[in-house]
């Protein structure tokens, strides 16, 4: 940022996305727009036009031949814009783990109580990772922790299907679950 005599900040101006008007550099145009005549013009006549449209003249395409100019009003084309990139972002799909953490030795009680909860996070649309995690010399017990998560993932076989299998990292034996379109 440029700084002024009194050694404050002063904003930068943005940079246009578009040449409009006066800014268009080539000397022939093909112009395009609503109550315009599709053709090739040359820059002060399609200027012109525009003008006496009461609108601007947009430069949408600059690397056709000739560059691509449409008579719009400029204010409304970035807002239209602005509108169509938020509605696509909106469309992404935020991707959310939750995670559910189990033992070796678990018993039955607390299983269905966790795979209540992953139900529910699997109907939310929400992928659910299941950790088992080995205190101590519980490790001795790595086959107890798989079978324990392939049995979670059987029971939760309507509503997801495991991404990933039962996987031994250190001591965390981990499986992650995706929900069913």
């Amino acid at each position: 940022m440029p700084i002024n005599p009194r050694g404050r900040r002063e904003p930068q101006k943005k940079e246009e996305q578009h040449r409009i008007n006066n800014g268009i550099t080539s000397p022939v145009v093909r112009l395009v727009g609503d109550n315009v005549t599709p053709d090739i013009y040359n820059l002060r006549e399609a200027l012109r036009i525009a003008d006496d449209l009461g609108l601007d003249l947009v430069e949408i395409s600059p690397s056709a031949n000739p560059p691509v100019c449409r008579v719009i009003d400029y204010q409304k084309f970035l807002y239209e814009l602005k509108k169509r990139q938020k509605e696509i972002k909106a469309k992404t799909a935020k991707v959310v783990i939750k995670e559910i953490r189990l033992g070796p030795q678990t018993d039955e009680h607390d299983f269905n109580f966790k795979l209540k909860h992953a139900i529910k996070f699997l109907q939310e649309g929400n992928k659910v990772k299941i950790d088992i995690f080995f205190r101590g010399r519980t490790i001795l017990y790595k086959e107890q922790g798989e079978t324990k998560l392939l049995k979670f993932a059987e029971a939760l076989f309507e509503y997801g299907k495991p991404e990933m299998m039962p996987k031994l990292e250190g001591k965390r034996m981990m499986m992650i679950l995706a929900p069913k379109k």
